[in-house]
């Protein structure tokens, strides 16, 4: 009886004592979430983080896309299959790159499907939802742009809200970028007041995967250059008054390093303010890398690293790590 409880004991003993040992996870790491993911948008939903990404496979068996959340950067919980080619009847292959807005109590999700030709039936689609890890359902039935405009395929969109409350969205590959006004309801485009509906916007040395946010006033349009295959993909950015330009290249922020990774690029940008005004703010760019032990095109991860400005306002040289980052609850 004695030695019965004394062994218990003993035992609960050197499982509280492991616990104890066992190491607190204090940064995110590099890939935050496991898996072949690419082309990541991030978000703030509520409390919560939230990472939108391809799923990075040959396109015949990219046909759906996952959903990750986290209250602190450090640890995500997977949502699997927010959206698939059944739920959207035109598209066959290759949805990638979504694009997730919230507005009115919906979730809006914009994805690029089928990686569409002149003549082809695909392009940029819309999906909806009643929270942000779905289910996401077709909004129209059809793609919201499926032709070629200005030479720019209808892929990679990305759409923000301007500061006087417009929705815009710009797109495209091909070394095309385009800058589309959307309607109240993202059923359509308002065109401009010179009646044209696409206005191109291209930078020099832009391929794709275009992004654009706004700060101290500025608007910082970012996209990726080289082949997003390959080491050489990065990330280039472009300041300017308004979001249509012009746009001169400022310069590369977002690269390989030899010793890390390659091929990072095709990126969002995440700004979480301080709890109190007096509070600095604090940014993150989240994107893809190729481990170095990959050569496969679509053996992608999502990766987070700082983003930091200088006293100018202009973006410093992002350090790709394998530590990530510290948690941040918002």
């Amino acid at each position: 009886m004695h030695r019965t409880l004394l062994t218990a004991s003993l035992a609960l003993s050197l499982c509280t004592s492991a616990l104890a040992q066992t190491p607190t996870k204090t940064t995110s790491g590099n890939p935050v979430f496991p898996g072949w993911y690419a082309d990541p948008e991030v978000a703030i939903f509520g409390k919560q983080y939230w990472i939108y990404p391809t799923f990075s496979a040959p396109y015949n068996k990219q046909v759906f896309m996952d959903a990750f959340s986290s209250t602190d950067l450090v640890t995500w919980t997977k949502h699997p299959h927010i959206i698939d080619t059944t739920a959207v009847k035109w598209a066959k292959r290759a949805m990638w790159a979504p694009s997730v807005i919230e507005k009115g109590g919906k979730y809006f999700l914009f994805f690029g499907a089928n990686d569409v030709h002149e003549g082809e039936i695909g392009g940029i689609g819309v999906a909806v939802g009643d929270k942000p890890d779905g289910p996401f359902r077709d909004y129209l039935g059809k793609p919201l742009i499926g032709t070629i405009q200005n030479g720019a395929q209808p892929i990679d969109q990305f759409v923000f809200q301007d500061k006087d409350g417009q929705y815009y969205m710009i797109y495209g590959g091909w070394r095309h970028c385009n800058i589309v006004r959307l309607n109240a309801d993202f059923r359509g485009f308002t065109p401009f007041s010179d009646g044209k509906t696409y206005r191109e916007i291209t930078p020099k040395g832009y391929v794709e995967g275009p992004m654009m946010f706004i700060r101290d006033g500025k608007y910082y349009f970012m996209w990726s250059e080289g082949g997003w295959t390959g080491p050489d993909y990065s990330v280039a950015y472009a300041v300017a008054d308004s979001p249509f330009g012009p746009f001169e290249r400022v310069g590369k922020i977002l690269q390989q390093d030899p010793n890390v990774a390659t091929g990072a690029g095709h990126h969002s940008i995440l700004r979480v303010p301080g709890k109190k005004k007096s509070d600095p703010e604090d940014w993150y760019i989240v994107y893809h890398r190729r481990p170095l032990t990959e050569t496969d095109g679509n053996h992608r991860e999502t990766c987070i690293d700082k983003l930091e400005f200088d006293e100018k306002g202009a973006i410093k040289p992002v350090q790709i790590t394998v530590e990530g980052v510290k948690a941040r609850r918002l």
